[in-house]
């Protein structure tokens, strides 16, 4: 590992790592990161391996641990011999806590590193779903003030950047704590009205009971948001949701997806979904396996529960382990059906493809592309695909 910042979880994580690489810039001793995630229990252990592995990479080098993990239990972390510190999510982007000197005033952004620009609109939660220890990390939602957001998005746009993906914690949060109480439509509006030049503004991971008037809207009927909505699902089945304490039930999550796919057709549905939660079912893991065609899900995340030690769901009756893995594949196996069948749908249609560093890119509906050669990074290539080959449009 060459990188010094090692990022696991969410994309929150990956554009703090950006402001991160150039806080520890100015620091007097090589520092190194890991910005850690607790999502899962497997999100810690690779956290901790992710330690390992970037200490047996830079031997001489302050390795310092930070994000979820290391914020919710930093005595495990602070104990592991590979790590010099541990800086909590509250910390993490001030100077102060990553160099031993004042570092220079860094530049509006540092050098572009991705295709497109992950822009943080708030962090924390305040809900309490029990299955999740995010809170415990992150703590109450904060949002950002639009003129924070916007001043974000210029200096991206001055970069070069095509593409703005608004992240957070809750984002379909933002906003709650802000004076007036404005809605997450409200900051979209915002920027698409200062920033007319953007091409390309995505959204991150959405509540659909938080989706305001004009956020659907704008989903919908502004072209320059891209038509793809990733939506915080997480079970098919009400008593499930009801156990999570989840706020939608699964009606309401199928009517939200047609609404969505009727007032703009070309619309791509994400959604994260997790198999095997405690008391789960039989009928429970069918109506998750259903609800991947009923919503068509082509974007899916899956996760196989895994308890959090200190929250409610780790408490209730568990779902065997080896049952668990078992449904999580079979609920991956129905979002990979719906998604072939998606990808077979775009062959023929002509799409404008962000390029990406590795030879792919992605469509305004986050489908996958094989570009040709040649194509810079970040600039948007129109393309007209033939085939899917080795799961990518070309």
């Amino acid at each position: 590992m060459s990188d010094s910042v090692v990022t696991l979880g969410c994309r929150l994580n990956l554009a703090e790592s950006e402001t991160i690489r150039g806080l520890i810039s100015g620091a007097e001793q090589r520092t190194v990161v890991v910005n850690s995630c607790a999502v899962t229990a497997e999100a810690v252990r690779q956290s901790r391996r992710a330690v390992r592995r970037l200490r047996a990479a830079n031997p001489d080098a302050r390795l310092l641990v930070t994000g979820c993990a290391a914020t919710i239990d930093p005595d495990a972390f602070a104990a592991m011999p590979e790590v010099d510190g541990v800086v909590a999510n509250a910390a993490k982007l001030d100077a102060a806590a990553w160099v031993e000197r004042p570092a220079p005033v860094a530049p509006l952004v540092p050098a572009p590193r991705h295709t497109r620009a992950f822009v943080p609109v708030q962090t924390g939660c305040d809900h309490a779903c029990t299955f999740c220890i995010i809170p415990a990390g992150r703590g109450t939602s904060v949002s950002q003030p639009i003129a924070a957001v916007l001043h974000a998005v210029e200096g991206h746009l001055a970069s070069g950047t095509r593409e703005v993906v608004l992240t957070g914690v809750d984002v379909t949060g933002w906003g709650a704590d802000l004076p007036g109480s404005p809605r997450l439509g409200d900051l979209v509006a915002a920027i698409l009205r200062a920033f007319p030049a953007l091409p390309r503004l995505r959204l991150s991971s959405l509540d659909g009971v938080e989706i305001d008037g004009l956020l659907f809207e704008l989903i919908t009927g502004e072209m320059r948001v891209m038509p793809h909505v990733h939506l915080s699902l997480q079970a098919g089945h009400d008593l499930t949701l009801k156990r999570m304490k989840r706020r939608h039930t699964r009606a309401e999550a199928v009517t939200l997806s047609q609404r969505l796919r009727a007032a703009r057709p070309d619309i791509a549905i994400g959604a994260d979904l997790i198999a095997g939660f405690p008391t789960e079912d039989a009928a429970m893991h069918e109506a998750n396996v259903a609800i991947v065609a009923d919503c068509g899900i082509v974007h899916g995340h899956v996760f196989p529960y895994s308890p959090r030690p200190g929250t409610p769901a780790a408490r209730m009756p568990q779902v065997p382990r080896p049952v668990v893995r078992a449904r999580a594949a079979e609920v991956r196996a129905a979002v990979a059906a719906t998604r072939a069948r998606w990808l077979e749908g775009l062959i023929g249609h002509t799409r404008e493809v962000l390029a990406e560093r590795d030879g792919t890119g992605h469509s305004p509906e986050f489908a996958p592309y094989r570009l040709p050669e040649g194509s810079a990074p970040g600039t948007l290539v129109t393309l007209t695909p033939t085939r899917i080959r080795e799961g990518l449009l070309e």
